[in-house]
């Protein structure tokens, strides 16, 4: 029987190895897709077997998953939703998505590849944005002039327009008018009535 020390020493390798494993599919994933990314790419950038990663993930679309909600975990950690500063936030998203592109490749994925499997998570991070800006409404904190599933939707498609992924996007542009335009924008809204 192994000792306890070897038993956290070979569980703390194995959780390594995982996170190399979905550090290298973010990466596989937001570049290539769900169809054009290779399981054996990502084996070799983990530097681990190919067959780990169906011991850990199951499948390739579990890895998918699992690299998704990951990654959008994160990016709600690193930018929590403000409901009572809604224009900042926007701003805040807008920089994140500047410095990260790879997260808006990864997520338009999602709808722009036919053979991408559909992850619960995509809809569940809206849903939950969405009730924190009707507890703000019904708190008083935020306008109710507009829906909150409106509100979440035309606050991230205004601070994740201009990645330079998408059509309208510039690497030219002049980030910070950009952003100050984007958190004007929004508080414009706030400020009206549809």
């Amino acid at each position: 029987m192994p000792e306890p020390e070897q038993s956290a020493a070979g569980a703390g390798r194995a959780e390594a190895t995982r996170q190399r494993i979905l550090e290298a599919s973010f990466a596989e994933f937001s570049t290539y897709g769900f169809a054009g990314a290779r399981v054996d790419r990502i084996a070799k950038a983990a530097g681990c077997n190919k067959n780990l990663i169906y011991i850990y993930f199951g499948s390739k679309e579990g890895l998918f998953d699992a690299t998704l909600r990951r990654r959008l975990r994160r990016v709600s950690e690193e930018n929590p939703l403000t409901p009572g500063d809604l224009a900042e936030f926007a701003g805040r998203t807008f920089d994140y998505v500047m410095a990260h592109p790879e997260v808006i490749q990864l997520t338009a994925w999602t709808t722009l590849d036919p053979d991408t499997p559909d992850p619960a998570t995509h809809g569940e991070g809206v849903g939950a944005k969405a009730a924190m800006l009707r507890a703000a409404q019904d708190a008083g904190d935020l306008t109710d002039a507009w829906d909150p599933e409106f509100l979440i939707t035309f606050v991230m498609s205004l601070a994740t327009a201009w990645v330079p992924a998408f059509p309208y996007g510039s690497p030219g542009l002049d980030h910070a008018r950009i952003r100050a335009q984007i958190v004007a924008a929004v508080a414009a809204v706030l400020d009206s009535r549809p």
